[in-house]
């Protein structure tokens, strides 16, 4: 699929711990790359845990502070760009929707003509109930991108669905893995503190593959222009990543 390469850019993206404190460094350096205008939204309700060193994009000096905050402040100062982010977990419908609306530009100081932003929403959570929520924003808007990063210890699956002029042309996550959207897990917010200290084990090398496959995703869209790859599944004991490309046929994904 096309994109164009001129458009602004707003990238959302919910979740700041294994997998998203890892795709920020990258994302960013790529955004900076960009000649187009671009924002960079990282929202996680969270706050770095000692626990949290060994295996995502913090250091000591962090411990205590919100996860989104730190690496908004970090790299958006690195690279000279604005800092936004939200210090929450975002669990509404309705802010959600807020957040992925996507502003109009002027395309030139003397020019009538506007354009919208092209808008990617990045999943980067670890609980089906956040996963729920984005399906039902992808589906009721009429542009998105919305890629989706879940992984266990070793393996993993990145997913990146494509909304555009009302029609669905690349499935979400919750079609992918439809028992997404059966999961009856939690919200972060909705958990007590003995369930919020239990996780999945996951490791770094997990971490570190799911958020280069997202900005190996975001890249050829922002960079290249075009979006081959519907989803990616991975395996870091066999060092393999499997893609699933785009079929020639252009009918519309359910």
């Amino acid at each position: 699929m096309k994109f164009s390469m001129e458009r602004p850019v707003k990238i959302v993206m919910l979740g700041a711990g294994g997998t998203g404190g890892h795709i920020a460094p990258h994302l960013y350096r790529l955004l900076y790359s960009l000649e187009r205008p671009v924002r960079f939204i990282i929202c996680d309700g969270d706050v770095v845990e000692e626990k949290n060193l060994v295996r995502q994009n913090f250091i000591p000096a962090d411990l205590g502070e919100n996860k989104a905050k730190v690496l908004a402040e970090r790299y958006s100062t690195v690279f000279g760009m604005e800092t936004e982010y939200v210090p929450d977990f975002v669990e509404s419908e309705e802010r959600l929707k807020k957040l992925i609306e996507p502003q109009i530009w002027s395309r030139g100081t003397y020019s009538n003509q506007t354009v919208s932003e092209q808008v990617i929403l990045i999943g980067a959570v670890d609980n089906n109930r956040s996963r729920q929520l984005c399906h039902k924003v992808f589906y009721a808007a009429k542009d998105l991108v919305y890629i989706d990063s879940g992984n266990g210890k070793n393996t993993g699956q990145v997913v990146c669905g494509i909304r555009s002029g009302g029609r669905t042309f690349y499935r979400p996550v919750g079609k992918v893995y439809p028992d997404v959207l059966t999961d009856t897990d939690k919200f972060p917010t909705e958990l007590s503190c003995a369930e919020a200290s239990v996780s999945a084990p996951q490791s770094i090398t997990a971490n570190v593959t799911a958020a280069t496959v997202v900005v190996d995703m975001i890249y050829n869209i922002l960079a290249q222009g075009e979006s081959r790859v519907r989803m990616a599944t991975f395996s870091t004991t066999s060092c393999n990543v499997r893609p699933t490309l785009q079929k020639q046929s252009r009918r519309k994904a359910a």
